[in-house]
């Protein structure tokens, strides 16, 4: 429990720096859209880019581990879709922006140091393999299913185009393309080059926290907490109980099922929120089930790392 928290904990504080920072008046509503542009415009995509282009594709991409966490995670986008327009009553755009909370978990700020932590360094290769096409399907499936429900009425032909100008001018999208353009060509990245991307990226995590915790001021729970509260249990329970029985009937190795069901057990991540302030639908739920869950994650992550083998 101690090394969940020395891992959770940091998180919390930073996020607490932003809310008091903006409770006090010391940041204002414009630095806070600013600092939350930089860091979902530049400094995220510039993280993704480097992840990517880094990453060694010749590790064991198991196709039935994506399979299995994938398809925890699309059912965790249905039930969050659903409840909230048929049981909270919230709008299309809405629904779609909780829904996407109960399909992006936080895989790289929580997922990734917890199973380091807990079964160490050897046992990441496959949430490497999960983070590698996390972002770009998650963002692909809202991105998608957001410009449909915003097109009602409207002529499904110009659709397509539609949904691929939202997903390709996506700065995040841009930068996962780009990490694996460089990734297959091999194409080599001059070293002042890499040395900028790394300052910027340092800055990354720190300033999207940062950010997020001025925004959950501004959208403090009032009146939506059912709804959070149904968006975090999707996303802390109904997520890795259905990774966990697929990855049983599908036969995952150890080390897969591990990191398959600790990823898919963790809170929705910063990119929720980023998705829901992309379309202005849903922040304040998106802000709080960010907070909440990671909150939760402290529980549900040490229930998971009991009952693993």
């Amino acid at each position: 429990m101690s090394a969940l928290i020395s891992v959770i904990l940091p998180v919390f504080i930073v996020l607490g720096f932003g809310y008091v920072a903006r409770w006090r008046g010391y940041f204002g509503d414009s630095a806070v859209d600013g600092l939350m542009k930089f860091a979902q415009g530049f400094a995220i995509p510039c993280l993704l880019f480097r992840a990517i282009a880094d990453l060694d594709l010749g590790q064991e991409f198991d196709l039935a581990l994506l399979a299995t966490f994938y398809t925890g995670a699309l059912a965790g986008f249905v039930a969050g879709t659903l409840g909230a327009r048929f049981v909270f009553a919230r709008s299309w755009e809405d629904s779609v922006a909780i829904g996407f909370c109960g399909l992006f978990s936080n895989s790289l700020l929580l997922g990734l140091p917890i199973t380091e932590r807990a079964y160490g360094p050897d046992a990441l290769t496959a949430n490497f393999a999960i983070i590698s096409v996390h972002a770009p399907f998650c963002y692909l499936v809202g991105i998608s299913t957001m410009e449909i429900v915003r097109a009602r009425g409207q002529t499904l032909a110009a659709l397509p185009g539609k949904i691929g100008r939202a997903i390709f001018s996506n700065a995040l999208i841009i930068g996962i393309a780009l990490g694996f353009a460089v990734n297959l060509t091999g194409l080599p990245l001059p070293v002042v080059l890499t040395d900028a991307l790394d300052l910027i990226i340092r800055a990354a995590l720190p300033a999207a926290l940062f950010g997020l915790g001025g925004v959950l001021y501004r959208y403090r729970p009032e009146g939506d907490m059912r709804t959070i509260l149904f968006i975090v249990a999707v996303s802390l329970v109904l997520h890795p109980a259905i990774v966990w029985g697929l990855g049983r009937q599908t036969g995952l190795s150890t080390d897969a099922f591990r990191s398959a069901v600790i990823t898919a057990g963790m809170a929705p991540g910063i990119n929720a929120y980023l998705f829901a302030n992309m379309y202005g639908a849903a922040r304040r739920v998106a802000a709080s089930a960010v907070l909440i869950g990671t909150a939760g994650s402290i529980l549900t992550a040490a229930v998971l790392l009991t009952l693993l083998p």
